[in-house]
């Protein structure tokens, strides 16, 4: 982890603990669900030496079912802080008519192959409300995230290569709530950036339902993409989600 990663982590949790104890404060749960489908999922390991395979076009997966939660700490009117657990993992398996080198490891045509991409997330988000009104709240900030990666293929009997990779990204994280009814709403909330080495994007759209004053129910599409380009790695992929959720607020 970089100094300046370290000092962005220090900063958000010491905010937290010095922040004064009479400042108004609220504890929100965010829970979604629902599918989660590959759009596409590519992958060249190592990054300037293996075998491009798409284990989304050339192996097959069905869809599954998903879940994540976000806590998130309110503190007076426009400081908030949030941590967030999103586990992500995906089994593919078929059979390529052509040699692949993964890991330095040679899969041969005609092989059986069984991959296994995960990408779990855990992120720690601080974001401030520059706008506040009855009908449109914009938050924006930063977000630091770790992310818990694997990517494996497994051959023949004892024939298994695999790449892991635990790493911490800065991301912008940004949300935006327009309430055209006291009731309904439409949300766009998501953590994104790009660079040279690579890019990250989790950005949901979504319909929110007022239910009562604690809680809010939502429904709609989560986009996740990204990936990076090296010597090490070549891995790009895209995830769609179909989102139903709830936002439990507490006092």
């Amino acid at each position: 982890m970089s100094n300046c990663l370290k000092n962005c982590l220090a900063a958000i949790v010491m905010m937290v603990m010095v922040w004064p104890s009479n400042a108004q404060a609220q504890v929100n749960f965010d829970v979604e669900a629902g599918i989660v489908a590959t759009g596409y999922n590519d992958v060249r390991i190592p990054g300037d030496a293996g075998t491009f395979l798409s284990l989304s076009d050339e192996l097959s997966s069905s869809a599954k079912f998903f879940s994540r939660l976000k806590v998130g700490y309110r503190i007076g009117e426009r400081h908030e802080v949030l941590v967030l657990f999103a586990p992500l993992e995906f089994s593919y398996r078929g059979v390529v008519d052509r040699d692949i080198t993964f890991q330095n490891e040679v899969f041969l045509a005609g092989t059986n192959i069984d991959a296994i991409y995960k990408f779990n997330s855990y992120r720690l988000s601080y974001r401030y409300l520059w706008v506040q009104n009855p009908k449109f709240h914009f938050y924006a900030g930063v977000t630091l995230k770790v992310r818990d990666a694997n990517i494996g293929l497994k051959g023949l009997p004892e024939q298994e290569a695999v790449k892991t990779d635990l790493g911490v990204v800065p991301l912008i994280n940004f949300y935006v709530h327009w309430k055209p009814t006291n009731r309904f709403g439409l949300l766009l909330d998501g953590d994104a950036l790009a660079a040279p080495q690579g890019r990250a994007e989790d950005v949901l759209v979504a319909a929110t339902f007022k239910l009562t004053n604690s809680f809010t129910a939502k429904a709609g599409y989560r986009l996740l993409e990204g990936g990076a380009d090296n010597a090490t790695v070549y891995t790009y992929s895209m995830f769609h989600y179909g989102v139903i959720g709830v936002i439990i607020n507490l006092d």
